[in-house]
């Protein structure tokens, strides 16, 4: 179960298809970015395809001499070979064959690349915001489900159908995917297997304490402080950064580096660019220099052309690595992620507290992390007896955080609070045991979390499959959040309308569900 081998595979045989000689391939706006998470362009290049556009693009010349791919998703478009990335309708296509006048259309194909495959484990929507309270967004709940079936299709997986009990959201989507499965049965109809695959749907509400988190390990740390989006980087605003390094690209198929690091901590990151660097060093013996530090590591790069010239890769994660380090310490991230797992993993209000005020007065923490900080301790100690969030909110406000996430306290709490969890968060029954429980007798699972994944949760998932042999699982989500943009969806989730500044601590007789 390889969701960046599906993709690609289809990709693969919709150029194939076309047969030989120079083509072009037009995408749409989310093809694009399904088509960039799995093939480099000169890796497209090298299969004879010269010319990459955007279907709506004004500005197109008529070139007759080249074969048109088009990969689309199934909106009402007419190219000469049509592929689309989900199930188009009988209604669809028979308006497609009385728009082509020309006859220009050779072929249409259903390939179901309707995701974005992130890692070989881990596949996103891209959907920020996609439900309205407690409800789905209509068009939201229409792609999620497009998009769930068309990866069971290219996993060729007909799975039983688990869902959260304590969310209406997710038995909302079990019941549209069961509802595809039943209209769409002949293109479900695969090899029976002695195991049914499983796909589970869970909540993000369930779990509001795991993006709000720092995090450690290379890929997810860099989303979290710098932002992935469909696997580029933007430094733009990064310190006296080059032109070329604008924009980087991390991408597990195309950089061995990245792929060797990717689930490594960062302490070992750094040691193994420098080991890195190092190696090369020793095979230009004139230059001695020590590499002690990142700066060290950033200027040799910058003044060591011939290395640069060589070794772009080390010269991206260099500048990554450089800019986390800064970040950590300009944000005092050490002190503050230590805080943020005593409220995640601990039960002990007193010290917490006192550890969270303590940050608060630190100037070195930002409002962003500030706020971040008094959001555990809300969700955590949200009907503690000795509950002390209202004067956390005023310690928020005289250290001049802004209203917009003095709000967003609340908002999280009416997002995921005690009220709407249909589990403990923070039990001390054992998480592993419970794990390995769950995964007994269960061969392939798919796992869905509506409201985000994040790569925290992707990581676990990796190191499941690796220690777990026989059980195959994926994960995926409306998108993979960092705390910014889970900070995002809480806020297009609408709760926040209906939250305040509170400076009173949530009824104890709320009703659970």
């Amino acid at each position: 179960m390889n969701v960046v081998f599906a993709v690609k595979q289809y990709i693969s045989k919709m150029i194939e298809d076309s047969g030989p000689g120079m083509k072009v391939l037009l995408m749409d706006k989310e093809t694009t970015g399904i088509v960039s998470m799995v093939y480099t362009q000169s890796e497209i290049l090298q299969k004879e395809v010269y010319l990459f556009e955007r279907i709506d693009s004004q500005n197109r010349e008529t070139m007759k001499h080249l074969k048109a791919i088009c990969f689309l998703r199934p909106t009402k478009v007419l190219h000469k070979l049509s592929y689309f990335s989900n199930v188009i309708s009988k209604s669809d296509v028979k308006s497609l064959a009385e728009a082509d006048e020309q006859e220009v259309v050779a072929e249409v194909q259903e390939f179901y690349g309707d995701y974005i495959a992130v890692n070989p484990h881990l596949f996103s929507l891209n959907i920020l915001g996609c439900c309205q309270g407690r409800n789905w967004d209509p068009a939201q709940l229409s792609r999620t489900t497009q998009g769930l079936t068309a990866l069971l299709l290219s996993l060729k997986k007909c799975p039983m159908i688990r869902y959260q009990l304590s969310s209406e959201a997710a038995k909302r989507l079990a019941e549209c995917v069961k509802q595809v499965i039943t209209k769409e049965y002949e293109l479900f109809e695969f090899r029976r297997t002695e195991v049914p695959p499983l796909l589970l749907i869970l909540d993000r509400c369930d779990d509001a304490i795991t993006p709000l988190l720092n995090q450690w390990t290379y890929q997810a740390m860099v989303h979290e402080l710098l932002g992935i989006n469909n696997n580029r980087i933007d430094l733009s605003r990064v310190p006296g950064i080059s032109k070329d390094l604008r924009e980087v690209v991390l991408s597990a198929e195309n950089d061995e580096f990245y792929a060797n690091n990717m689930y490594l901590n960062f302490a070992e990151i750094g040691s193994n660019i420098k080991n890195l660097m190092e190696d090369f060093q020793k095979r230009k013996p004139k230059e001695q220099q020590k590499l002690e530090s990142i700066a060290d590591m950033k200027a040799f790069v910058e003044n060591y052309p011939q290395f640069k010239k060589m070794s772009g890769t080390v010269s991206k994660h260099v500048t990554v690595v450089g800019e986390l380090s800064r970040l950590v310490s300009e944000r005092n991230l050490l002190e503050v992620s230590e805080v943020e797992q005593e409220l995640a993993c601990q039960n002990d209000h007193s010290s917490a507290l006192q550890n969270v005020k303590r940050l608060l007065q630190n100037p070195k923490v930002t409002e962003f992390d500030a706020a971040r900080l008094v959001m555990l301790y809300a969700l955590h100690y949200e009907r503690h007896s000795s509950n002390s969030l209202p004067g956390l909110m005023m310690d928020l406000r005289n250290k001049g955080v802004s209203e917009k996430y003095r709000k967003l306290v609340s908002a999280v709490v009416e997002y995921g609070g005690k009220r709407v969890r249909g589990s403990d968060l923070f039990s001390p029954k054992d998480a592993v045991a419970i794990t390995k429980q769950f995964l007994k007798g269960l061969k392939d699972i798919i796992v869905f979390v509506i409201g985000g994944a994040t790569y925290e949760e992707a990581l676990t998932i990796y190191n499941l499959n690796r220690s777990t042999p026989g059980v195959r699982i994926v994960l995926g989500g409306t998108t993979v959040h960092n705390t910014k943009s889970f900070l995002e969806e809480v806020l297009a989730s609408g709760l926040h309308s209906r939250s305040r500044e509170s400076s009173q601590v949530p009824s104890r007789s709320a009703s659970r569900r």
